[in-house]
């Protein structure tokens, strides 16, 4: 992909126009807004890092759309916070553990039981073992999520439940680092679940002699709450809308820079620079900080439910931004919608850039609730299928700002604000082929 430092190309409708593309080119606010969202931590929804981020963002959108206040959309959720987890190891030793989101809690006593560890986790392995999962703690590995064929954690964790386990442990891809994630359960009944290092799984493996024990000790608080979506409309021509999105959520092991640090200040970003122009543009552009992204995309799913059909055709194109930085290679995920590869494909070229595309449905973040919703979404991510690419340390304690690259960023930020621009510039017949 071409360095953002290099002079971009504006090759006919679908490049950026020129005074855009230098605007973001030279904007001292994008690095700038990169770092203060990591210095908010990690995010996690319900906390006051969390609440940092959503005041931080209020004023710098404030401070390039003094006449746009926007509005906040009250979103109730099901709050979560863990007090403490352990996790004893069959030597008596403890060993590091992450409680996932919305594990329930275990016993005060803990959960003793015996691990059964199933490698990766895939159908075939639940399936050929099933006949002795139940009662026992199973055990898999985190895979990279942006890559094709991955099994999300969630996945894992419901056949777990279905097989009859007592509890769950993911082992995390980085030697001397837990993983965390969520559960993905909303309510009601679970199963303990921690995230741990995979070096504390490879002390968990089946001997001859039999399986594992170990204690899971998990205590945790729940009860109603409530976050916010920041939404921001800078109408155009019609009544139509590209939205642009990002969650603010993350977690609390380091400072959800990659995940999804580097998407708030790219929308942040784009926004200053388009702002000025939406009036011009045949739709208007709908800017979008949802949260509980994490907790199983809560925030979206609520506003998508929440539109009438009217509402959800007036929409031409979600475009997502979650972890679009940590590898110079970009991806979009496209839900689905085979008509939109060629639009992505022609604005990425005639902006000097070379960016993938990838088809199939991958409900990894909010441009998902969109999609199945019947409203054509993508996702931009960085370093997919890339097993190299500092992506594999997304939602470790290894997810901070030094794994991005500044250039990443802004190569990430200005094909953002040429495909928004073409988008809402595109014509109707372009935007009907999207559906397809």
């Amino acid at each position: 992909m071409a360095d953002a430092t290099v002079s971009m190309a504006s090759g006919g409708p679908l490049g950026l126009d020129p005074a855009i593309a230098a605007e973001l080119l030279a904007d001292p606010g994008l690095w700038r807004d990169f770092n203060d969202i990591c210095d908010c931590g990690g995010r996690l929804a319900g906390t006051e890092s969390e609440k940092r981020a959503f005041a931080l963002l209020r004023e710098r959108v404030r401070a390039a759309s003094p006449a746009n206040s926007g509005r906040s959309i009250p979103v109730p959720y099901g709050g979560w916070r863990a007090k403490r987890a352990f996790l004893r190891l069959p030597d008596g030793s403890l060993a590091a553990c992450h409680p996932l989101v919305r594990t329930i809690a275990t016993p005060p006593q803990g959960l003793t039981a015996e691990v059964i560890d199933l490698g990766r986790g895939t159908p075939e392995e639940f399936e050929a073992h099933a006949a002795e999962i139940g009662g026992r703690i199973v055990l898999v590995r985190h895979e990279l999520m942006f890559a094709a064929g991955t099994i999300h954690r969630r996945r894992k964790y419901d056949a777990a439940r279905a097989h009859g386990a007592a509890g769950f442990l993911i082992a995390g891809p980085l030697l001397g680092h837990v993983v965390a994630g969520s559960s993905g359960r909303q309510a009601g009944d679970g199963i303990p679940a921690l995230g741990i290092a995979p070096e504390t799984a490879a002390r968990l493996a089946r001997r001859a002699k039999g399986y594992p024990t170990v204690t899971m000790t998990i205590e945790t608080e729940e009860g109603p709450a409530e976050t916010e979506t920041l939404l921001y409309d800078y109408p155009g021509r019609t009544g139509e809308w590209v939205v642009l999105s990002a969650h603010v959520d993350g977690h609390d092991l380091a400072e959800s820079a990659m995940d999804n640090g580097t998407g708030l200040a790219s929308v942040l970003a784009v926004t200053r620079a388009l702002a000025p122009h939406v009036a011009g543009f045949r739709r208007g552009l709908r800017v979008m900080f949802f949260s509980v992204e994490e907790w199983a995309l809560t925030g979206s799913a609520q506003y998508v439910e929440s539109l009438g059909e009217a509402e959800r055709r007036r929409i031409a194109l979600n475009v997502n931004l979650d972890s679009v930085a940590g590898s110079p290679n970009l991806a979009a995920l496209t839900s689905g919608f085979g008509g939109v590869e060629p639009f992505v494909l022609d604005v990425a070229e005639a902006n000097g850039l070379g960016v993938r595309t990838v088809r199939p449905l991958m409900t990894n973040s909010d441009h998902a609730n969109f999609a199945q919703a019947g409203i054509p979404a993508l996702r931009l991510v960085a370093g997919f299928d890339d097993p190299a690419a500092n992506l594999r340390l997304v939602l470790t304690p290894a997810d901070t700002r030094d794994k991005i690259g500044q250039g990443e960023l802004r190569t990430a930020t200005i094909f953002t604000a040429a495909l928004v621009a073409a988008a809402c510039n595109a014509d109707p017949a372009e935007v009907e082929r999207w559906r397809s």
